[in-house]
């Protein structure tokens, strides 16, 4: 079984790792992604630790790590610091292989960018756009709007949050259950009861608030009236801050494997999470129309900057949403052994 999740103080904050494999093996780097933890790994863990040693942190201010402000102005730098900072604490020199599932996708591209020297392959889950998330529209990311209106802390919907303060379990339309059922998989997939129960609970270990998530928010004079402000996870992925189109500018880009699901809610060039879209659809009030508030198309702001850099293999599953390793564990898992054994 998966170990529990254990502190190890860093130079930056205190980080909890899940910790798997033969030490000696090639070291794997696992990073969740928002409103969850390492503990969404535990399978993914244990398929992996035969062959690797596998290293499962949960980011500042989510699971068992620290509460901790993330500095939104960084973009998700704070958290790849964080990383690498733990890679230090451990004694792990040279390059590791680093898996990034949804957010936990941009904190390995940050990684690739900031610090290239310790990373040798990346497997993208279901990853965040390199533009951000929200607030931007065509291949290469512009503003929607000079503000980046739409885009942010609070683009959060504000009931889920009360809900996940509150530690809510119930079913209710906006609760964390509902959301864990509805969009991290795809529809008609379901978790066995104490799989739910679990993953739940790590939902429910989220920081709630300006510091961590969703973050402070600005109002604007731009749809929907909302912009991002200066710290916590939501606002540290608006594409005021996170432009990781510089990934395709790297001198010697690691390889990549892109895995996603063919009925992705969350990342899709049709979200809806995107309040354009939800705007469209009606279910935002006041949409501007596309003209003044384009949709974005996350999907495929991906692959601009991940076939500029050349050496991508992307791989589409079918009848799979957000959560290609929890929705289809052994193929994932045996694509991502043959990739990095490759």
């Amino acid at each position: 079984m998966t170990t529990a999740a254990r502190p190890v103080p860093t130079a930056r904050t205190t980080t909890a790792v899940r910790e798997a494999g033969d030490a000696g093996a090639p070291t794997l780097v696992l990073i969740h992604g928002n409103v969850s933890s390492s503990a969404f790994c535990d399978r993914l863990i244990e398929d992996l630790a035969a062959d690797h040693h596998v290293l499962a942190p949960d980011v500042r201010g989510y699971g068992d790590s620290a509460r901790a402000t993330i500095d939104a102005t960084r973009g998700v730098a704070d958290l790849s610091d964080d990383v690498a900072a733990l890679l230090d604490t451990l004694g792990i020199e040279g390059a590791v292989d680093v898996l990034g599932w949804s957010a936990g996708g941009n904190v390995a591209l940050q990684l690739a960018i900031d610090h290239p020297h310790r990373v040798r392959r990346v497997v993208l889950e279901a990853p965040g756009s390199p533009f951000g998330f929200g607030g931007s529209t065509g291949l290469d990311g512009r503003p929607v709007a000079e503000d980046f209106a739409g885009s942010g802390g609070g683009t959060a919907n504000p009931a889920f949050c009360e809900a996940l303060k509150a530690g809510d379990r119930g079913e209710e339309p906006t609760s964390p259950r509902t959301t864990l059922r509805t969009f991290y998989v795809a529809p008609g997939f379901t978790f066995a009861p104490e799989v739910e129960e679990a993953y739940l609970d790590a939902m429910l270990q989220t920081c709630v608030g300006d510091d961590v998530y969703p973050g402070d928010t600005t109002t604007s004079e731009n749809w929907p009236g909302v912009g991002p402000g200066t710290t916590g996870m939501n606002n540290a992925l608006s594409p005021k801050y996170l432009d990781q189109s510089g990934f395709a500018d790297l001198d010697t880009a690691p390889p990549v494997l892109w895995i996603r699901g063919d009925a992705d809610q969350i990342v899709s060039d049709t979200s809806m999470f995107d309040l354009a879209q939800l705007g469209k659809l009606g279910a935002v009030p006041g949409y501007p129309g596309e003209d003044i508030c384009p949709t974005q198309p996350m999907v495929s702001q991906v692959r601009a900057v991940l076939e500029r850099a050349g050496a991508c293999t992307e791989v589409v599953y079918e009848d799979c949403g957000h959560s290609p390793h929890l929705e289809h564990p052994e193929r994932f898992a045996r694509d991502v052994r043959a990739f990095l054994q490759g």
